[in-house]
């Protein structure tokens, strides 16, 4: 299996130079590969341009323009050219698929903040010091670079990547491992129910509560995102000094948020994951849920259309955004398969309409968003808890039923 670790490199002031260089010359091979595909297209011709094509002109470029493509490693810019033909690849499926297309655009210096190595040892190498208490990784054209690392890498690294945050630098590294070994059987199953009065709760009544974290930080976001505004809208090179802290302060806090979400799912999942065998969840088709409603024109007025609670759903959509379900069920996925565990996902539908008790099913039987009153048999629970018990029995049957 592959695993990736993510750790802070403390580059020099001249390391972090060459690092935005690189960053440039790799935006500026990728916009130039861009431009080529588009070009060759709209010449009479129709000509479709490949990887291969452009990767054998690597050699050209590189000779041509020693002090910058040619100063950085050959497989990292295949990799970027590798990127190129891939967005181009999604693009050609969505036409295919009906869906909206989405053509590569070119990017900006500062929209452009990853390169990857493919090979480690090749224009890079990791732990590059091992005879240093500090380690560090070596990267062609800037040097050997400081790592925080913060935890021990198990396995084979693969590939080695560098990506800026703001104004901070990471390493990102995949490293190959032998199938881990499984956690001690609990004999423990579970259903849970993600909401947003609740962030879950699960099949035995227990209930992890919504931290709520962009809504938390509402306040200060609104008021750094108005100070934003006041600036009028330049070329990013023509921004004034104050207008770049502007914009670093309200990236600085969506990254704290973004963090702070990765960290509560990142635990939430853990403690899920050792203390279950069995993990049953909703198929929850998250991107459905958070469109916005569809305009109903007036029948009666012409130009006008009937109210359909369009605040109350943006409100829903920026609440199930905060709450990172997406997030969550993708970490629980890779920690119950790396701690030997199985997470079963089942169809939503009525889950919290169904009785746990005599199986009738009704709207009538929730009256309200958190209590649960059965019509036929007078059961009474908490809508989230009956949720989650229904969840955990259609997955416990769905893994019955599965071929062994």
């Amino acid at each position: 299996m592959i695993r990736a670790y993510k750790f802070v490199m403390r580059p020099t002031v001249r390391q972090a130079q060459a690092l935005g260089e690189m960053l440039r010359d790799h935006c500026s091979l990728y916009n130039g590969a861009l431009q080529e595909r588009r070009d060759a297209y709209r010449h009479a011709s129709k000509t479709s341009i490949k990887y291969g094509q452009q990767s054998a002109q690597l050699k050209d470029i590189r000779a041509f323009d020693p002090e910058r493509q040619g100063r950085w490693s050959f497989s990292s810019q295949q990799a970027t050219l590798r990127r190129l033909d891939k967005a181009f690849a999604a693009f050609f499926r969505r036409v295919k698929s009906g869906e909206k297309p989405g053509y590569p655009r070119f990017r900006g210096v500062n929209w452009f903040d990853t390169v990857e190595f493919p090979k480690d040892g090749d224009g890079c190498r990791w732990d590059s010091t091992p005879h240093d208490p500090v380690t560090r990784v070596r990267l062609q054209g800037v040097g050997h670079v400081k790592v925080h690392q913060h935890r021990a890498v198990a396995g084979r690294v693969k590939t080695v990547s560098v990506k800026r945050e703001g104004r901070k630098w990471f390493v990102v590294l995949s490293a190959e491992q032998v199938q881990p070994e499984p956690l001690p059987a609990t004999g423990l199953v579970v259903g849970i129910d993600l909401g947003i009065a609740n962030f879950l709760a699960d099949s035995n009544g227990g209930f992890v509560p919504n931290p709520r974290h962009g809504a938390k930080s509402a306040a200060k976001l609104e008021a750094a995102q108005q100070a934003l505004s006041r600036f009028l809208r330049v070329r990013r090179d023509k921004r004034t000094a104050n207008h770049r802290r502007a914009v670093e302060k309200v990236a600085k806090l969506h990254r704290k948020i973004r963090r702070q979400r990765l960290d509560h799912a990142h635990k939430t999942a853990l403690d899920l994951v050792r203390q279950h065998d069995v993990i049953a969840h909703e198929d929850l088709k998250i991107r459905n849920m958070v469109r916005r409603a569809a305009p109903k024109p007036d029948p009666d007025k012409s130009g006008a259309f009937l109210p359909i609670g369009a605040s109350a759903k943006t409100g829903l959509n920026r609440s199930i955004a905060d709450a990172g379900w997406g997030v969550f069920l993708t970490i629980l996925a890779a920690k119950a398969e790396s701690a030997g565990r199985e997470v079963i996902a089942v169809g939503p539908r009525n889950t919290s309409r169904q009785c746990p008790e005599c199986g009738h099913t009704g709207a009538e039987n929730r009256p309200t968003q958190e209590k649960f009153h059965c019509v036929s048999c007078g059961h009474t629970a908490h809508a989230d808890t009956v949720g989650a018990t229904n969840v955990l029995r259609a997955g416990l049957v769905r893994r019955e039923a599965a071929p062994a």
